[in-house]
């Protein structure tokens, strides 16, 4: 057991900084007087104690953190985090369960962004603004964050950085030192967050709501101050705006990060991920307008239009942002923007899904298995820009396919066999395994998560941890041979 201890010092560390993160919302409440303030106090004072207790009872057996430590860090991170990022809804939130709260707290975290909470618009602004934070720290992610802020984690740094970044390419490095790569992210993550903001209020948002929300769409998230989410606003301004920045979000941060380091629009010339990204979604608009509008859905083309590009880019992104019930589509339609979520997002980005490269990979190697089918004796690598994928590489992304399809069927089959209806089961399984949102059926956007039974909640939300971490960062740290010596 000692061994793991050097891992609990650097999770105290983590702990203390994650409560000194909250008094970002603490001082909105003080600033605006809402009356969340309190709860802001009580919930930094005792995850503050927590991290601090834990982290002086192991600080004798402080070292740098292994391969096998940064697995465990990180998913123990990502299961405590919640626990405490609940605290400031439990304390003002009445008769909020801790089943519900730990649910949107994780959601949060992971921007998954389905909520199980209702009346957001009564919220005070820091109960809303804490609850779309967590989008943004954890879009990042929490352990890229301490990476960059705490580079005496040395080696151990670059162990939890792997672990943490999502991606088939997640070897490659910006920097030869792993925390300055996290300060160049998070640096143009910033910068991007500051410009959605901006555009936002620009388009006709009010100066905390575009706040509150350029945190949920940098983060690709989907939470909202709102209940209508937003729909409420009813803006083709501010729909705009979120599809803008919602597809620079689903683009790779390192290619952001070259892009501004160069101060060149090469980076995205390069980035093999961008063109299938686009195009799949231009594709999906196109084809959906068109099914939609022969269908009579909507009362015009451009309000069909209108729909189609919102919702296609916010469920491709795993967004999860919403203006209409799209559960009134045909099931067609649903479907495809359901599954747009699986996929579409580049990898290094804050998006869900099996990323982009992932699909790029796996279409080549079926093809390739295709000619080789074909022509037994012919030799045909994998290739992404003319550039060679190892053998190592194409394993990887298809075991990845494989556990993504599996945990898909057995946990939609788990919450079948809890009384949960297939369609809920089944799109609530696929929303959060890729971090998306809402789903259909009882769980689409006109609704939400808060009908679920207590065993249902839990179980999406070790489904949205599970995706967060892309399935194997979770699985490594269940299997028994990784806690044997």
């Amino acid at each position: 057991m000692r061994s793991y201890f050097p891992v609990l010092n650097v999770l105290g560390m983590i702990v203390m900084m994650f409560g000194l993160v909250m008094s970002f919302p603490l001082a909105v409440s003080w600033f605006v007087e809402d009356g969340a303030t309190l709860a802001f106090d009580h919930a930094i004072a005792a995850t503050f104690a927590t991290g601090l207790l834990l982290w002086l009872t192991t600080l004798r057996y402080k070292r740098d953190l292994h391969t096998r430590d940064g697995f465990l860090l990180v998913a123990l991170t990502w299961i405590v985090m919640p626990i405490f990022g609940a605290l400031p809804l439990l304390d003002f939130i009445p008769d909020l369960s801790f089943t519900d709260a730990y649910f949107e707290a994780a959601s949060g975290l992971t921007t998954t962004g389905a909520t199980a909470l209702v009346g957001l618009d009564r919220l005070p602004i820091s109960i809303n603004l804490w609850r779309c934070f967590l989008h943004w720290v954890g879009g990042m992610g929490v352990i890229v964050l301490m990476v960059a802020i705490l580079p005496l984690l040395g080696i151990g740094g670059r162990q939890m950085f792997k672990a943490e970044t999502p991606g088939p390419m997640k070897e490659s490095s910006l920097t030869p030192r792993i925390a300055e790569t996290a300060k160049g992210l998070w640096t143009v993550y910033v910068l991007l967050t500051i410009a959605c903001g901006i555009s936002l209020y620009g388009a006709g948002m009010p100066g905390w709501e575009a706040l509150i929300h350029a945190f949920s769409i940098m983060g690709l998230g989907g939470f909202s101050s709102k209940d209508a989410s937003l729909g409420y606003f009813d803006s083709v301004p501010v729909e705009i705006v979120t599809i803008v920045f919602a597809l620079l979000a689903g683009f790779n941060y390192a290619t952001h990060y070259l892009a501004f380091a160069r101060r060149s629009l090469k980076p995205y010339g390069n980035d093999a991920e961008i063109p299938w990204f686009l195009v799949a979604l231009l594709v999906s608009i196109v084809a959906l307008t068109g099914y939609l509008w022969t269908q009579g859905v909507h009362e015009d083309l451009a309000a069909t239009l209108r729909y189609v590009a919102f919702h296609a880019v916010s469920l491709a992104t795993s967004l999860g942002l919403a203006t209409y019930d799209y559960t009134a589509w045909p099931m067609f339609a649903q479907l495809w923007i359901l599954f747009l979520g699986s996929f579409a997002a580049c990898s290094g980005s804050t998006g869900g899904g099996i990323k982009m490269m992932r699909a790029i990979i796996l279409y080549k190697q079926v093809f390739r298995e295709i000619v080789r089918s074909l022509h037994p004796a012919a030799v045909r690598p994998v290739r992404i820009r003319r550039h060679p994928v190892s053998e190592e590489v194409l394993h990887a992304v298809l075991s990845f396919s494989f556990m993504y399809m599996v945990s898909i069927v057995v946990l939609s089959l788990v919450l079948s066999a809890s009384g949960l209806d297939i369609i809920s089961a089944f799109s609530g399984v696929v929303a959060c395994l890729n971090n998306t949102g809402p789903g259909l059926g009882a769980l689409g956007p006109a609704s939400n998560y808060q009908g679920l039974t207590d065993f249902q909640t839990w179980v999406l939300s070790f489904t949205m941890i599970l995706g967060r971490l892309e399935i194997f960062t979770l699985l490594v740290v269940m299997t028994p041979v990784f806690w044997r010596r």
